[in-house]
């Protein structure tokens, strides 16, 4: 029987959250790669769980053939099997560690590795073992370009039933024969990649905004008509009434009485409680209509927030020693101004995140004005996170989530999670920082973990970002839009050398 996976009217419900994230889910996923698209917290990774077991369903059933594997976003983990990896010495053992470029002392240093290298040694011991479900998180976060072309090879070969989370557009739509596009508590799939479906979904919400608007006239139209009609009903009444005629005018208090007995004082009573009912149609049809909201940018609450200073950050030429081994890291002296966009880019294990945390003592600001995302945060970080943010003032609570609503996700929901997804912390502490209005933002990869929407509105708010930017990335396309400079380190044999571009 070839391998399958089933949800049947699923329904699953955090304890802190006013609304579900799955409700009656019923989807099919066949052999093959298939997108799980959506924004940050929507339930992406939650649903990869559900899947695999992780996570029981508080409604219906998970119907999946074999056996099933998660490969969370974290990889802070040594994979208890790698070591079994790399002493395989079957074709397909030999052929994966190849692929995806994993060395035989990796599970004696899984502490200095790089989060890509990690990453590739987490997801080469899931193909190794061949699962019927395989359900990646984000596999690509952390990634170089050449060990994602690798990556992608390797995934290409899977057979069995493959659930993708990612932010990466070329990745769900090579792999993906269907992408599952979910926004609370609906989820709609979506034959093709994300191209694709990304493209019929903007139809379907133009088409939903169009048929939204044309409620609302057909609204407005009928309350005004009730209006009209609500006024003539009353001169109605004040005509019919018999009070307004003295006693002895016997001719008009006869008239008023016909009317009575005829129904014609009626009429605008009748004609007014037709468009009562109307116009209360009119408000159920256009309620069942489902229009996404959109979120306004320009995010900068000081938008000239900028160091007074001539450079904010000057560092003389040195030498950085990289773990074991003997590698080290060898950089020219640095210098950056107020407003200076920096990429600083390089292979897997160059030594960019060791860079950035040698650097970051010495930029002349009062550390307030520092603003540093790194590339994992742990749960227990998150939830210290968290805790801090409810612990803000109901004014600097709202800048904050105003900041965080520009960036792609729903303030209401993030506030429900104890334990908020890596996208959802990493755009608080970014938030947190563009509050303070800083003089430095440094991230190191800034899109791991965001879903493409969010992408889309870090790179509108850092292109104006008014003060000066680090930026630690794989991700060109991102880097072309926020940076004008460019710090890039080659290795060659134990060194890094960082060579400047302007």
């Amino acid at each position: 029987m070839p391998p399958f996976l089933r949800l049947q009217q699923v329904s699953f419900s955090y304890d802190r959250a006013t609304r579900p994230l799955f409700t009656g889910l019923d989807v099919h996923f066949p052999p093959g790669w298939t997108g799980v698209v959506g924004a940050n917290g929507v339930g992406k990774s939650t649903l990869l769980k559900l899947a695999t077991g992780l996570l029981p369903p508080q409604t219906g059933t998970v119907h999946a053939s074999g056996r099933a594997i998660y490969c969370e976003q974290r990889t802070d983990d040594l994979p208890a099997e790698l070591a079994g990896l790399l002493q395989d010495q079957s074709g397909a053992a030999i052929r994966l560690i190849a692929q995806l470029g994993l060395q035989p002392d990796w599970p004696g240093r899984w502490s200095t590795l790089s989060h890509g290298e990690r990453k590739r040694a987490q997801i080469a011991v899931a193909l190794w073992q061949s699962p019927d479900l395989l359900a990646l998180d984000e596999p690509s976060n952390h990634i170089d370009s050449a060990a994602r072309d690798r990556l992608l090879t390797a995934l290409g070969d899977f057979r069995g039933v493959g659930l993708l989370v990612s932010h990466d557009r070329e990745m769900l739509d090579r792999l993906c024969r269907q992408c599952l596009f979910i926004d609370p508590p609906a989820a709609v799939m979506r034959p093709g990649g994300v191209t694709e479906g990304a493209r019929q979904d903007g139809l379907e919400q133009d088409h939903a905004r169009r048929r939204d608007d044309q409620a609302k006239h057909v609204i407005q139209r009928l309350r005004e008509e009730k209006q009209h009609r609500r006024e003539k009903a009353e001169q109605s009444r004040a005509q019919g009434s018999k009070s307004r005629v003295g006693a002895k005018d016997n001719d008009a208090r006869n008239r008023i009485g016909l009317a009575r007995v005829t129904g014609k004082d009626a009429t605008w009573n009748k004609l007014y409680s037709q468009m009562d009912g109307r116009l209360k149609q009119a408000v159920a049809t256009r309620a069942e209509l489902t229009v996404k909201k959109t979120y306004d940018l320009g995010i900068w609450l000081d938008p000239d927030a900028c160091s007074p200073r001539d450079t904010i950050l000057n560092v003389p030429a040195g030498v950085i020693p990289l773990g074991d081994g003997g590698r080290q890291l060898v950089f020219p002296a640095l210098c950056m101004r107020p407003q200076a966009r920096v990429a600083l880019t390089g292979p897997n294990g160059s030594g960019k995140s060791t860079l950035i945390a040698y650097l970051r003592p010495f930029f002349k600001a009062d550390p307030e004005q520092i603003v540093y995302v790194p590339q994992e945060i742990s749960q227990a970080e998150s939830r210290q996170v968290m805790a801090g943010v409810r612990a803000l003032s109901r004014a600097r609570l709202g800048r904050l989530l105003t900041i965080v609503s520009s960036l792609g996700s729903r303030p209401q929901r993030l506030l429900e999670s104890d334990n908020p997804s890596p996208g959802e912390i990493r755009k608080i502490l970014l938030a947190s920082g563009i509050e303070r209005s800083p003089h430095v933002i440094i991230m190191d990869e800034p899109t791991n973990h965001m879903d493409l929407p969010s992408i889309r509105c870090l790179e509108q708010a850092l292109a104006d970002c008014p003060c000066g930017l680090l930026l630690v990335s794989h991700d060109r396309v991102f880097l072309n839009y926020v940076t004008n400079e460019e710090w890039h380190l080659e290795m060659d044999g134990q060194t890094s050398r960082l060579v400047i571009t302007p």
